[in-house]
């Protein structure tokens, strides 16, 4: 008799900028998480799936868990903490490289919590072997500790059947990660606080089409911005473009044409009303 099959959601969980969508990319082996070396990156969470023979883990990559300043960061913590309480296992993930913090899980959720050391590869074997005594640790550039995690994880989840077809890696549309992808773009061209005031909506998005046809607006707050954006003979806008562009052919395995255009949408972050609009 073959075992029962588990399939369970696993939270990643932590601070911003801990290596949690770097995690997500590795676990899953697609690059679905915006990844960047800046902070408070993952606005919303990403759902990546992996089927290994009758485990099936659904992982969920969370917006960091800061302290809210304004109300788009206030959303941000609102949907972590509700993805958390929703989630069968958690995973508390924390840079080996890094003092052990405060923060305590148990108090967002009654879920098994499972301490995971990432950036494991910037440490000393010692200091490797002195967390693997409260933890998992792993790196997502070389895979070390990956399958161990894997393994801690699969005995955590419930005995229950698979919720995606197998070869399932993702349950967003394809317009949310044009929409990520290009938030990923400015990230790693824009500088300083620009990566933060910019949003990304798409207009439009057609399958069927060869190419698929993508058009969307990209949003600052204020004039200035918009002329960094654009860029000196609409350089950057076009740098932007290329990036989104190249990650979503890789994903669809299909020619991409991304039409952008980009708009002043004042104090968008602190709107209500325009963060509605804009899913959250």
């Amino acid at each position: 008799m073959s075992p029962e099959p588990r399939c369970g959601h696993i939270a990643l969980a932590g601070r911003p900028n801990v290596g949690k969508s770097s995690l997500l990319n590795t676990l899953v082996g697609e690059h679905l998480a915006l990844v960047s070396a800046k902070a408070q990156a993952t606005r919303m969470p990403v759902v990546g799936i992996r089927t290994e023979g009758n485990i099936q883990y659904i992982f969920h990559d969370l917006p960091g868990l800061l302290d809210p300043a304004y109300p788009l960061q206030e959303r941000m913590r609102s949907l972590a903490e509700a993805e958390l309480k929703q989630a069968d296992v958690v995973l508390h993930l924390i840079p080996a490289d890094q003092p052990d913090e405060s923060l305590d899980l148990s108090t967002l959720t009654r879920r098994p919590v499972l301490k995971v050391y990432t950036k494991g590869d910037l440490v000393s074997p010692q200091r490797q072997a002195d967390l693997a005594e409260s933890g998992a640790v792993v790196s997502s550039v070389t895979g070390s500790g990956i399958i161990e995690l894997l393994r801690a994880i699969a005995w955590r989840l419930p005995t229950r059947d698979h919720t995606f077809v197998d070869d399932e890696i993702g349950m967003q549309p394809m317009r949310f990660f044009a929409t990520e992808y290009l938030r990923e773009a400015a990230f790693e061209l824009l500088q300083d606080e620009l990566p933060y005031v910019f949003a990304a909506e798409i207009q439009e998005f057609r399958e069927a089409e060869d190419p698929v046809y993508v058009r969307a607006n990209l949003f600052v707050e204020t004039r200035s911005q918009k002329q960094i954006v654009i860029g000196a003979g609409g350089r950057m806008i076009r740098e932007i473009g290329k990036h989104a562009r190249e990650r979503l052919e890789k994903l669809i395995g299909r020619p991409v044409y991304l039409e952008t255009w980009v708009q002043v949408l004042p104090k968008w972050r602190r709107d209500p009303v325009q963060l509605r609009r804009l899913g959250f």
